[in-house]
């Protein structure tokens, strides 16, 4: 069985885990690639959403053998043989605990922020993974729920070996898993995107499940029509929905690109809808010309708007990256009041060129500030543009944003402006 992306697997799994719809269950994803799995699972559940964060206790001089592991609110399992038979002394076990728990604390508070842990004690849960390969952390997961007082356990992964969960079994009270196929070498295979999970997106969801009921964000997998081609998308309208806000993703990418999704997230837990989509089809996504091919881009970008209109009557937003940005502000500009605003994500819109002063939405853009190159070509641009436009630099940032807090100022930075250009403001 072959997986699309974390969300398709989230979605596929929580169908087989309907019948644990009336245990009312709490649902636990293992950062960071479980999280999104878990996500879906929730959604569907109509259950509240948590991270599990577990680390492992390694033998000093062979870390992959664990002796144990601990858990938030001070939960430790320790295995009393293998620190016997390792001849783990107490001193070890004492150093290699303190710093494991240093490093647990600061991934809660990152994963989680205020937020405070959901508690479990009585209740079922379901610890989620995006795949198990040798089961040890799911294990660990295990051990740890049941210490902080679960009444029952269920692991639940897409993916697995059949060995790992034929062991996992002896484990958890349950075990679900789509796929165990025996010629197994890693989770990451049986994914058309097994792209990297960034933090970023682990916050942004266990945020939007918190500041909502899960069933309330009603997400579909559409057929974008964008003129004579049929594009594949995924459109996510919260109840309520004020505006919502389109992607065009930059070179190299598609819809499933995490930084877009984590920043898509963010903004639906403001109540803003979105639109991912891709602007090729996978054969013209092959040739690398039609990736620069801006013009063709932004009149993909211009028929899907017409296509999302005939869905919802609210105001429309653009945000771009890379090259999707220059997509975008060459559809803005032919647009006029259609679109209500764009923000760039460190973004090309130099390519744009002589359609820069045709844009008439507000234009928000933002660039990293190790990004000089990129940088550089957007304060051209900013002084291209003939409408309100601001650039904000991100402080440290290079051009894809992977340092810790950069994607959650860009979330910020696009929430605040899209929920200003495209919502009703209050005198």
């Amino acid at each position: 069985m072959l997986f699309t992306d974390r969300v398709d697997a989230g979605q596929r799994l929580a169908g087989a885990l309907g019948h644990l719809r009336e245990a009312d269950p709490v649902v636990l994803g293992l950062p960071r690639g479980g999280v999104p799995v878990a996500y879906q699972v929730a959604r569907a559940l109509g259950a509240p959403l948590d991270v599990i964060v577990v680390r492992k206790l390694g033998v000093p001089y062979h870390r992959e053998l664990g002796f144990g592991a601990i858990g938030e609110g001070g939960v430790r399992v320790i295995s009393d043989d293998i620190v016997r038979r390792g001849h783990v002394s107490e001193k070890d076990v004492a150093s290699v605990e303190r710093a494991e728990a240093a490093e647990l604390t600061r991934q809660a508070e990152r994963f989680r922020a205020d937020r405070p842990r959901i508690g479990i004690r009585g209740r079922t849960v379901i610890v989620v993974d995006d795949g198990i390969a040798t089961g040890a952390t799911a294990a660990a997961a295990c051990e740890v729920v049941r210490a902080q007082g679960a009444a029952r356990v269920v692991l639940a992964a897409p993916v697995a070996p059949p060995d790992a969960v034929s062991w996992l079994r002896t484990e958890a009270d349950e075990v679900v898993c789509l796929s165990t196929p025996r010629a197994f070498t890693a989770v990451g295979e049986w994914y058309q995107d097994f792209s990297q999970t960034p933090d970023e997106e682990v916050v942004a969801l266990l945020a939007q499940s918190a500041a909502e009921p899960p069933e309330t964000a009603k997400s579909e997998g559409v057929e974008v029509e964008a003129g004579r081609v049929r594009l594949a998308g995924e459109l996510t309208l919260p109840d309520g929905a004020a505006a919502v806000v389109m992607f065009a993703h930059g070179s190299g990418s598609s819809r499933h690109s995490p930084r877009n999704r984590a920043v898509a997230t963010a903004l639906n837990a403001a109540g803003l809808g979105t639109l991912l989509f891709d602007l090729l089809t996978e054969p013209e996504a092959a040739d690398r010309r039609n990736v620069f091919d801006i013009e063709v881009l932004a009149d993909r970008l211009s028929g899907a708007t017409r296509w999302l209109r005939t869905r919802t009557p609210v105001p429309i937003g653009y945000f771009g990256a890379s090259t999707g940005a220059a997509a975008a502000l060459w559809a803005a500009s032919s647009a006029g009041p259609e679109v209500g605003a764009v923000v760039s994500r460190g973004g090309r819109p130099d390519l744009a060129g002589s359609r820069l002063p045709g844009v008439r939405a507000p234009t928000l853009l933002i660039v990293g500030g190790r990004d000089t190159t990129v940088l550089d070509l957007n304060r051209q641009a900013e002084a291209a543009l003939r409408c309100e436009c601001r650039l904000a630099v991100v402080p440290g940032a290079t051009h894809l944003f992977e340092e810790p807090g950069a994607l959650d100022e860009v979330s910020d930075l696009a929430r605040d402006w899209f929920t200003l250009h495209l919502t009703p403001q209050e005198p």
